[in-house]
């Protein structure tokens, strides 16, 4: 479950990159970069947003693969070692009993087997609670990023509600010198 688990977070990690890379990318994009006035600020503040999303996306790779995957992948493998090692002395308490079913040596092949047992039944709680941990951390990582993504979405949103389309014309106007000749005296010839 934890080598799972790990192999999972890694999928997310190279995601979590990819979108950062082409967020960043995308946030150096030319595209509309000529448009002035109110909706130029908020076209502004857009791609500034997505610059630090980026950011966010490749903290939380980098926050993933230290918080979670990593000390998942270090908790598999002492796992492992642990599991191996109480599988061992089982086989060998087995192989005692067999020799020694009728002997006195019965109720010490007893302790050690319940203490064995024991040992099985600590390391499965920590595992249990291992994986509650960083699922939890998962989710709060995620609650994190989605409050950023918020507040890169209020500068956006509180841009949008000053754009103001009679002042961005007044401003073309002023700035272009277009309101020189009226529309009422231009001719049209057909």
């Amino acid at each position: 479950m934890q080598k799972e688990m790990s192999e999972f977070v890694q999928e997310r990690i190279k995601i979590e990159e990819e979108i950062a890379k082409n967020l960043a990318k995308l946030s150096q994009n030319s595209l509309a970069a000529q448009e002035e006035g109110s909706p130029g600020e908020g076209w502004v503040q857009v791609k500034n947003s997505l610059a630090g999303e980026a950011e966010v996306h490749l903290r939380l790779s980098t926050k993933l693969h230290r918080e979670i995957k990593k000390p998942l992948m270090n908790f598999h493998e002492d796992f492992k070692k642990d599991m191996k090692k109480c599988d061992h002395h089982i086989t060998d308490l087995r192989k005692q009993l067999s020799s020694h079913y009728a002997l006195p040596g019965q109720s010490k092949w007893f302790e050690e087997m319940v203490t064995t047992t024991l040992q099985l039944e600590r390391l499965e709680v920590e595992r249990v609670e291992m994986i509650q941990q960083h699922l939890c951390q998962y989710t709060q990582l995620q609650h994190e990023t989605n409050m950023f993504h918020q507040s890169t979405l209020q500068p956006i949103d509180q841009l949008l509600q000053k754009v103001d389309p009679v002042k961005d014309r007044e401003l073309w106007v002023r700035e272009h010198k277009t309101g020189n000749i009226c529309s009422v005296d231009v001719e049209i010839y057909t």
